[in-house]
């Protein structure tokens, strides 16, 4: 596997794409994500979720089963529902942000997301900014261009090393119009930051915000490293042994503290009973939402 795309990355495009091609009712029908995968990746993100059954379920007989089924299971569980389940519900949002006067869309930590080559349609009247690391970003325009894929012209890529840029610089000299209503999508990220840096990522986002602005983000609750389901723990240990350790988890009152400070305010709150109901069940899919972990959709107010 490429050295400059992270596991996390890898594993969140396969389960978008494993799902896409296998679900009858899938949550969120990424049917790009696979092409941005080379094949021998594809496979081995198989082999590897496949190989390691018995950590996912002690109990699981693997020569049991049908490798095929075994994997769906597996993916169902363990690896799809938090990169699907928010994917769908920030890209609901955003579409109801446009019918309001959302302008531009960010998305913040954009890996491998496949947004601006699905939506055709709100490209051709919205602008889009892909930030990511530049050797992550670099990785993914090469994926493109092996793909065939033509970028669109109101996709715009921002190299972003959030140790030592300064986003809204970036952003600004990538052309982002910082006095229109916009939407940032900041999916998958909070989990392996500091405190300290998610405050510093709100007070710039601040400045980035026209009023009326929306940003949304998953996190996970403050029972989320005490949790005693075992796939709440496998995923911080597979985080972990993949040098991106899991390090914040927020109350619902000290995320409104911190959101409050730089401008947010919480409009809406899903927690994992919510994304049951109004994500999963809904489209009648065969999964279960992710225990600890909450989306949350904030609006920046003056």
């Amino acid at each position: 596997m490429n050295r400059k795309t992270s596991i996390t990355a890898l594993m969140s495009s396969f389960g978008r794409a494993f799902h896409a091609e296998n679900e009858e009712h899938p949550v969120f029908a990424d049917y790009l994500a696979k092409e941005l995968m080379t094949a021998e990746e594809y496979a081995a993100i198989q082999g590897y979720i496949l190989s390691g059954a018995q950590f996912f379920e002690a109990e699981i007989a693997p020569t049991k089963q049908e490798p095929k089924e075994l994997l769906r299971r597996l993916v169902n569980v363990h690896i799809a529902p938090s990169p699907l389940c928010r994917a769908a519900y920030t890209e609901n949002t955003l579409k109801d942000a446009a019918l309001t006067g959302t302008k531009q869309y960010v998305i913040l930590g954009a890996g491998m997301d496949t947004f601006a080559f699905r939506e055709t349609e709100f490209l051709a009247k919205h602008r889009v900014f892909e930030v990511d690391h530049p050797l992550t970003q670099a990785d993914k325009l090469g994926r493109i261009a092996r793909a065939g894929w033509t970028v669109p012209d109101n996709l715009t890529f921002v190299p972003v090393d959030f140790t030592k840029d300064n986003l809204t610089e970036c952003l600004i000299a990538a052309s982002f119009n910082p006095s229109v209503k916009s939407f940032f999508s900041w999916l998958g990220v909070t989990y392996y930051l500091s405190e300290e840096a998610i405050d510093t990522m709100l007070s710039a986002l601040s400045t980035l915000c026209a009023d009326g602005s929306t940003l949304v983000f998953d996190y996970p609750d403050e029972n989320f490293f005490d949790a005693p389901e075992k796939r709440v723990q496998n995923t911080i240990m597979m985080a972990a042994a993949g040098g991106e350790p899991m390090q914040a988890a927020f109350s619902y009152e000290e995320l409104e503290k911190l959101l409050e400070k730089h401008g947010f305010l919480i409009y809406e709150l899903l927690t994992p009973s919510d994304i049951q109901r109004d994500i999963i069940d809904r489209v009648g899919a065969d999964m279960k939402a992710f225990e600890h972990v909450n989306y949350c959709l904030a609006v920046r107010k003056d």
